[in-house]
């Protein structure tokens, strides 16, 4: 990846330059013009020049990896210039590859088409001859900002529209109206096989989701699940779905082994050797009367195993019934958060990689963009519990409840 980013960084700063020379050829270095000694005529030239376009393109290319997303388009909206030069599709190509792996969370709306990444850099990438538009430039094959902007997590938040007055009122008066428990079926092999255990963490954190206890309904025989608190207002049940017994767990973690899973079993495979799982008859009877699923994913490196993970999701999802497609919350968890001694820059420049399977990969790993549920894909610290009030949000607003101040 970090040879992939270096590679296109120098195509990047190529295209640019071309660009500049061909489109825009009186921005050229001051030192290259003749000297005048009028006044007037000194000022003028400086009017015309500005302040950073008569900078080299790779000085130019490095104050924008500074930048964040929305400074880049403040930076387009001063000049002619300066919107033709960050509406480069490389550039947003290059921002892709360089910020994805360290986005918190992504989902079914902001997903970026990972395929546009995997196009080889051809020719016409690198020259601007082909290149037409009011700026010069047209998008080549993929509108590589556009994808950039709806996934990036700071983007999402900054630019989604404001709600009138009036729907805050109403989401705070429907957050007073008393609303049915929404019940979740958590399950995954990150409950079961990180060091730090999640579930008891999520048991034992009053100051982030207080536990009401245990209701005394009983869900289709199999148990009612932990009921927890939201933010105070709102009321949620979790029903843990464990794929083996606790001693089988503890001996499976110790001897690093794997154990046969109580949930499903396979029928058959598919047509290119991949196991078609089926849920256990009690799991069945479960998805069908829950609101929406928490899947604990073991983010740590060179864990998981992509084709049973994605068959075992999309068995639950096919036996869960009803009219409406029910949310699927991926909560991407590692036991312990990692040391951050180099910033985020200096990591991809290095060549450095995240000791965690990033957002975007966890939901390609899982085959997530393949479904018709909504879903999200979450940073999850097993240790802290950190990301998981986020995924909660989510998870409840999919569900139907109305979150005042959301």
């Amino acid at each position: 990846m970090a040879a992939k980013i270096h590679q296109l960084e120098s195509v990047v700063i190529r295209s640019l330059r071309r660009f500049k020379d061909r489109y825009f050829p009186d921005k050229a270095v001051p030192d290259d013009r003749e000297p005048t000694e009028d006044p007037e005529q000194q000022q003028q030239q400086q009017q015309q020049i500005g302040l950073l376009d008569f900078l080299p393109v790779d000085l130019q290319f490095l104050i924008m990896t500074f930048l964040s997303p929305a400074d880049i388009c403040r930076l387009g909206a001063t000049s002619h210039y300066w919107r033709a030069m960050v509406r480069d599709p490389l550039l947003w190509r290059y921002f892709l590859l360089r910020d994805m792996p360290y986005w918190p969370s992504i989902d079914n709306v902001t997903m970026p088409r990972l395929e546009m990444l995997d196009t080889p850099l051809s020719s016409d990438d690198e020259s601007p001859d082909d290149m037409e538009g009011d700026n010069g430039r047209m998008d080549l094959r993929f509108d590589f900002m556009s994808e950039y902007l709806k996934g990036c997590p700071s983007c999402r938040q900054q630019w989604l529209p404001s709600r009138p007055a009036y729907e805050v009122v109403t989401s705070f008066l429907q957050s007073l109206v008393p609303s049915a428990e929404p019940r979740f079926a958590m399950f995954g092999p990150g409950m079961e096989q990180l060091d730090v255990s999640f579930v008891t963490r999520l048991m034992h954190a009053p100051d982030m989701l207080p536990v009401l206890g245990t209701p005394h309904r009983q869900i289709n025989g199999i148990g009612s699940g932990i009921s927890y608190m939201f933010n105070n207002q709102h009321k949620f049940n979790i029903l843990t779905l464990y794929s083996t017994n606790r001693a089988e767990r503890e001996r499976a973690r110790e001897q690093q082994v794997s154990v046969n899973n109580k949930l499903f079993t396979i029928e058959r495979t598919d047509e290119s050797g991949c196991p078609v799982y089926s849920p256990a008859p009690q799991v069945q009877q479960v998805c069908q009367v829950v609101d929406g699923f928490i899947y604990v994913a073991n983010a740590e490196s060179g864990k998981g195993d992509g084709e049973c993970e994605e068959a075992q999701i999309h068995a639950v999802l096919n036996c869960a019934g009803g009219s409406t497609p029910k949310p699927l919350l991926v909560l991407s968890c590692v036991s312990r958060e990692q040391p951050q001694t180099i910033s985020q820059q200096n990591r991809a420049d290095e060549g450095g990689t995240r000791c965690r399977t990033p957002c975007v990969d966890m939901a390609k790993r899982l085959g997530l963009p393949k479904i018709s549920n909504c879903w999200m894909v979450q940073d999850t610290v097993a240790e802290s519990l950190s990301g998981l009030l986020d995924g909660i949000s989510w998870l409840l607003k999919c569900s139907g409840v109305k979150l005042y101040g959301s």
